[in-house]
């Protein structure tokens, strides 16, 4: 395969895998959702693995048994390796299939495998020879357009949602802080009607010999300690008020990208900031819910 067989490749079952997902989330879920990575109608890693298999299976094409293995070992592999760098780059785990049998990592399982495996065997026995014979019907002069202009959008899309995932992960980490600083302000809230109490009857126990200042000198202590303790406590409400608008606020208003990501991968799920993942995700299906009723 040359390079622009190659290119080709990729862009015509990326574009074919994400038609799969689409349709199988339609199935699933009654209304369309766009299950690719990239916001463009494209799945890479489809476009990826199919074209290494075509590729590099070839060889194989007259043993039908040997081409479903090795396609099946090569397409895991990617499978693996692509849910596996995903999650280390962007934190996330963006599919699980730890609740099926003989998992490895929750990246990969036999069952999918098997498919993939099937669906491999299918397009390079059916399907291949018929989108490259399409590709050859098409004046090289346009066919090189085409992928370049493809190949800039592909990169221009890669930009866009790398940046929404980036920006979704930084909106995490600071929703979280606001989080702890509302524990902590909580803390504090606590801490001051404790100390007031004991302050106050330490001094009570001190002034216990003068039976004659005792109680002006315990009103005394009391009423400064009550309007510091007031002070200081309206200054915490006001900030904890301040920062539970904010937090609400960053939670009602998700970005395109994070949305469109949380309904293509239902079951992703963070390594880091657990807790406002999951009020991200309930906010978002409560308004879907809304809007299915109206």
């Amino acid at each position: 395969m040359t390079y622009y067989d190659i290119l080709f490749s990729f862009f015509i079952y990326g574009f074919l895998g994400w038609c799969t997902e689409v349709a199988y989330a339609a199935f699933k879920q009654h209304s369309f959702v766009n299950r690719g990575f990239l916001n463009g109608p494209i799945c890479p890693i489809y476009g990826i693995g199919v074209t290494v298999v075509v590729a590099l299976l070839q060889p194989y094409v007259g043993n039908l048994i040997l081409l479903y293995i090795t396609s099946t070992i090569l397409v895991t592999f990617l499978e693996w390796l692509t849910g596996f760098l995903l999650e280390k780059l962007f934190h996330h785990r963006w599919w699980d299939y730890s609740e099926l049998p003989l998992n490895i990592g929750g990246y990969v399982c036999p069952l999918f495998s098997a498919i993939w495996g099937v669906a491999c065997v299918l397009i390079v026995k059916l399907i291949y020879p018929f989108t490259d014979k399409l590709v050859s019907f098409l004046p090289v002069w346009f066919g090189k357009f085409l992928l370049v202009l493809l190949t800039i959008t592909i990169f221009v899309d890669v930009c866009i949602t790398v940046q929404g995932i980036l920006k979704f992960n930084k909106r995490l980490a600071l929703m979280e802080d606001i989080a702890k600083e509302l524990r902590n302000i909580s803390d504090q809230i606590g801490e001051n009607i404790y100390d007031s109490m004991m302050d106050g009857l330490g001094a009570q126990d001190r002034l216990k010999t003068r039976a004659d200042v005792i109680r002006e000198k315990v009103d005394e202590v009391k009423q400064e300690n009550a309007e510091e303790v007031k002070a200081r406590m309206d200054s915490m409400k006001q900030r904890a008020f301040e920062l539970r608008t904010r937090y609400e606020n960053m939670a009602k208003l998700p970005t395109f990208t994070s949305r469109r990501i949380l309904r293509a991968f239902p079951k992703m799920m963070p390594r880091e900031h657990v807790r406002e993942f999951g009020q991200l995700c309930r906010i978002l299906k409560k308004r879907r819910d809304e809007l299915k009723k109206k």
